[in-house]
């Protein structure tokens, strides 16, 4: 079939031409630009595939900064533990009493041989007690000896003066004729460090020397000393007048030149050869006293002999113009006092060896500790800049794609990087809490202003998991710091939501007297006993199924911590398959209802009942006994740790001191039982509290223990009970259960 019709006139066919070939031309150029449009959408679709990879490929690089800054992190704290760790445990060996008190004058740490001669103080030292407090306590103990005709208060002016030089050394009495030498030092810081060393030894040994001395002269012919000084008397020309036989037994003068006129110059050229001034200027002053007129007032100086006599003469003028002066023989007293000099030296350098090497594992743990909290606010800083560029590029992503898979993935990429700001910021939370420069803006809070807000950010994370959150307003208002009480509210209502499945989570707020107590329950799978001081270590957390989204079990860790810098009690009670319920008392503002007994769950010992108690702990199971003192420790418990019943009494011996109770495991070992090493230490110590830990719950060892009226303590130990037997040490109530 042919487009032209041959029989159309030339002009007919070249118009239909030019039209077709019009139309097919149109038909080119609009076929052309689909095709164009097409290809561009294809380099577009290309171009984004590769972004895509590349913001990959950048996220899985952060991610795995972030797996080694961790790993960094976690490397830094176990360093800057055991550095603390060696440096308690040196501080512990020392020999002498050691505390520290930093640049305020508060004191920071000591040893349990601090201050234990003066028994009634010990139990107030604690870290935060300021130096004049301590200096007052140590004034009014019963066990110091104070100078005669010296009252406490002028004691402590007279200390608090001393304080105030650089470097102080003096000797203190105490209890039956003990003497304790204190040296103080400043560090670098403007701090003090204060060691208290026994010298009682030291000090007996020269009075003793300064005894036998006297002793051997008054045998020894060669050597005798007349009871009385020897003396003589002359007139107002110079003359000898009167003198006794002890003058010339002194002054090695022949009994010829003894005479009556004799001239004081005649006499005084005699003794210049054989005795020495302290200086040329001290002989011409006694030579000009005694050739001066008129009324002559009292002079005092020492003579030296050739072999090592040590004379003190007296001088005085008489009313007629003449004068008199005696000799007594002090080089016995002389001696004792070189000896005893040197002896104060010798310890002197020891104090100071001492001290240096405490100053320099000191600075050890404090380079230690200042570069793990420089670590984590570097490592902090560096790694919130490309997490918060990772989520723009995520966010950006996500709002390009349209795939619902990719956006997902998406998500949960956002998700991990959200929950690892949570995790840095748990970091630095813990690291301000454990600096000694944090400083709380403690002031009166009211509770509703805490709830609210949190009211509205905890419902969707309840909401997410399909739990009921209840939170209920209160009027009270409490003394506290708001952002650390909101951040403890906040890690315990989140806790609850993260570990509880199906139920609901309530927040309420009980009035006990002058306090009140935050109560987080929740319908949780509950925490085992024997679980319940672990919750509250880092990175500890009981759910193995959960991811590192979950978080890294720093919640409960950063609460402990802040309740306890803040003065704020914290509970526990949980029973496995019923939930959990965690409680946060404070002092409430304003007047106080009449306390009433509380009906809730045993609470967590604050430990300040408990602090500056000495306890010995008998244990030979190495993790249980580094366990129950991890945990008494936290309660400002000093522990004494032995690991069988020989170790214990030879420690107690070598230490020299008594504890103020005994933790004793039952069984020993080595033919040994727990109530038997108890009658040895009350054998030595006399009766101390007592509480018997064992797995064995047979009706003998029930009975015996009631017989020796004792406590006994079932393993695994129940840290309430534990911390009851402590409270009972301390109001001196214990008694057999």
């Amino acid at each position: 079939m042919s487009l032209i019709n041959p029989a159309d006139p030339i002009e007919v066919q070249n118009e239909k031409l030019l039209r077709i070939a019009e139309s097919l031309m149109r038909h080119v150029e609009h076929n052309s630009a689909q095709s164009g449009e097409a290809y561009a959408q294809f380099e577009r679709a290309a171009l984004l595939e590769k972004r895509v990879r590349e913001r990959t490929l950048e996220l899985e690089r952060t991610l795995n900064l972030l797996h080694e800054s961790n790993a960094q992190l976690a490397r830094a704290n176990d360093e800057t533990e055991a550095a603390r760790r060696n440096l308690a445990d040196a501080i512990e060996t020392v020999s002498e009493g050691f505390a520290l008190f930093d640049g305020n004058d508060l004191l920071v740490m000591c040893n349990s041989r601090f201050c234990r001669d003066f028994r009634d103080t010990v139990r107030d030292l604690r870290p935060g007690l300021s130096f004049e407090d301590y200096v007052d306590r140590v004034s009014r103990s019963r066990y110091l000896s104070l100078p005669e005709g010296t009252s406490a208060e002028a004691w402590a002016r007279d200390r608090m003066r001393k304080h105030n030089d650089r470097r102080v050394l003096f000797n203190v009495r105490h209890g039956q004729d003990r003497w304790l030498q204190v040296s103080e030092h400043r560090t670098a810081n403007s701090g003090t460090v204060i060691l208290q060393t026994d010298v009682t030894d030291i000090i007996r040994l020269a009075a003793g020397a300064a005894e036998a001395q006297g002793q051997a002269d008054a045998d020894d012919p060669r050597h005798a000393r007349p009871p009385r000084p020897g003396g003589c008397i002359f007139d107002e020309t110079a003359r000898l007048v009167a003198w006794n036989e002890k003058i010339g037994t002194l002054l090695n003068l022949p009994v010829r030149r003894l005479h009556l006129g004799a001239s004081f110059e005649g006499l005084n050229e005699l003794l210049e050869p054989e005795f020495h001034f302290a200086s040329d200027g001290a002989r011409e002053g006694f030579r000009h006293w005694a050739q001066q007129s008129g009324r002559r007032g009292p002079i005092s100086f020492e003579l030296t002999r050739d072999v090592g006599t040590v004379l003190q003469v007296f001088g005085r003028g008489m009313p007629d113009g003449g004068f008199l002066f005696s000799c007594t023989d002090v080089t016995a007293e002389r001696e004792a006092a070189r000896r005893l000099t040197e002896v104060n030296e010798m310890l002197e350098q020891r104090v100071m060896e001492r001290t240096l090497e405490l100053e320099d594992a000191l600075s050890a743990a404090e380079r230690a500790n200042a570069s793990k909290s420089r670590f984590v606010a570097a490592a902090s800083h560096d790694l919130l800049q490309p997490l918060s560029a990772a989520k723009l590029f995520i966010s950006s992503l996500a709002d390009r794609m349209g795939n619902d898979g990719d956006r997902a993935v998406l998500g949960k990429a956002e998700s991990a990087l959200t929950s690892a700001e949570q995790l840095i910021d748990a970091l630095l939370d813990i690291s301000k809490l454990e600096s000694d420069a944090l400083k709380f803006d403690i002031r009166p809070v009211a509770l509703r202003e805490i709830i609210g807000p949190l009211r509205d950010e905890m419902e969707v994370l309840a909401a997410r998991k399909g739990l009921k959150l209840r939170m209920i307003d209160s009027g009270l208002t409490v003394e506290s710091d708001p952002s650390y009480l909101r951040r403890v509210v906040q890690n315990l209502v989140a806790n609850a939501i993260r570990y509880t499945d199906a139920g609901r989570v309530v927040v309420g707020i009980r009035r006990r007297g002058g306090a009140a107590r935050i109560e987080v329950w929740d319908t949780g799978p509950g925490i085992a006993e024997e679980d319940q001081s672990t919750i509250f270590e880092e990175f500890k957390r009981l759910d193995t199924r959960a991811s590192t989204n979950d978080g890294l079990g720093l919640g409960l860790a950063i609460v402990e911590r802040a309740c306890a810098r803040l003065g704020h009690p914290l509970g526990l009670w949980s029973e496995p398959g019923r939930g959990s319920c965690f409680m946060v008392s404070l002092p409430v503002v304003g007047g106080a209802v009449p306390s009433r007994p509380a009906v809730a769950g045993p609470a967590r010992p604050s430990g300040l009942a408990q602090a500056g108690l000495i306890v010995l702990l008998v244990e030979n199971d190495p993790q249980l006994r580094r366990a129950i003192t991890v945990l008494m420790e936290s309660w400002g418990v000093n522990v004494i740790e032995a690991e069988d019943a020989a170790s214990a009494l030879d420690l107690l011996q070598d230490l020299e001191i008594t504890p103020d109770a005994l933790l004793l495991d039952y069984q020993l070992g080595a033919g040994m039982t727990g109530t038997q090493l108890f009658g040895e230490i009350t054998t030595r110590l006399g009766r101390l509290p007592c509480a018997i830990v064992s797995a064995d719950r047979s009706e003998a060892l029930r009975e015996a223990c009631a017989a020796l009226q004792i406590e006994l303590l079932a393993k695994p130990v129940d840290r309430h009970r534990l911390g009851r037997f402590f409270d009972a040490v301390v109001r001196g109530t214990l008694a057999a259960e």
